[in-house]
């Protein structure tokens, strides 16, 4: 959140408590969804607009459901269709939104900064839905709320997150996240696909499978993102899975009640084994949708509140 808290645009510089305070928050909305009542009066009279210039059904309808859930007026922008592929500028959007008066604007750009740079021209919070390589704070909020179910805490544990790592946003968040809460944090990966900054974040770093899962607590898989490569980052699909993919082989090397996750969509038989991703016991990459609801509704009530305090 930014020092104001009227948005949510990264995890790196949010302190432990608040990262607490979100998760237990959204505790409660897990209990709240899974009985089956909602809070639609919470966000009445509210818009959120879902500003989505990346293709994203997940996350996107993820966003629609719990702002439904909590009373709000949700509008999917369809940017395909929109004047912003007819040219308009991203600072032309956001007076086009100002005048639309929404409160609540859940942005997914390929642009790195582009939610912070909204954020700054329009009256609504904002919230980052993934921007560029940057960030996804909801999705790091939803993989530590499924880990702390799961695990009954997040310090001390042993987290490898596993990959591409360096076109993912989603291991990003994770690693501030995590690191802030206290977690031994781990990257696995080709050198390719590891940034130099990984060193500079803390975080020890792994070139062989076999090795950076040795004895995890979690084992995160990360999907290969051909479509933000410039060619010859990696070897074929097969050859990355025979060194890096998760098959219960590798899997072996980790706790035997290590837990796997995923924040998807999967590339089965690319970086994950569908055995693994289906096992009932182990996978928990079902449950991160679930929570991914009860997070996001969590990160709605607390900008609203905020938001409120500012008129």
């Amino acid at each position: 959140m930014t020092a104001s808290h009227r948005h949510l645009l990264q995890i790196e510089g949010m302190h432990p408590p608040q990262i607490e305070m979100m998760l237990d928050l959204a505790e409660s909305y897990v209990l709240l969804n899974r009985s089956g009542k909602t809070q639609r009066d919470l966000l009445r009279g509210r818009t959120l607009i879902n500003l989505f210039f990346e293709d994203s059904t997940r996350t996107r309808t993820s966003f629609e459901l719990a702002g439904k859930r909590l009373g709000a007026d949700v509008i999917n922008m369809s940017v395909s269709n929109s004047s912003v592929n007819k040219g308009e500028t991203l600072l032309d959007t956001a007076a086009t939104l100002n005048a639309m008066m929404c409160d609540l604007l859940v942005v997914r750009h390929a642009q790195s900064g582009a939610p912070n740079l909204l954020a700054q021209k329009v009256d609504a919070a904002v919230i980052n839905a993934g921007d560029g390589t940057h960030e996804h704070p909801t999705q790091a909020l939803l993989d530590a709320l499924t880990i702390r179910r799961r695990k009954g805490r997040l310090q001390g544990l042993i987290v490898a997150i596993c990959g591409d790592v360096l076109h993912s946003r989603v291991a990003r968040s994770n690693i501030h996240l995590l690191s802030a809460m206290g977690a031994i944090v781990r990257v696995v990966g080709p050198k390719t696909l590891i940034p130099a900054e990984c060193a500079r974040l803390g975080v020890e770093v792994f070139h062989d499978m076999t090795k950076g899962i040795a004895g995890a607590d979690v084992v995160m898989m990360l999907r290969l993102q051909r479509e933000r490569m410039s060619g010859g980052l990696v070897p074929s699909a097969r050859e990355y899975f025979r060194f890096y993919g998760l098959d219960f082989e590798k899997l072996g090397n980790a706790k035997k009640d290590a837990i796997i996750m995923h924040p998807g969509p999967m590339n089965r038989g690319v970086e994950i084994d569908s055995a693994v991703a289906d096992d009932p016991v182990r996978s928990v990459i079902k449950e991160q949708v679930e929570m991914g609801v009860a997070v996001r509704m969590a990160v709605l009530d607390i900008l609203s509140r905020e938001s409120r305090r500012n008129v």
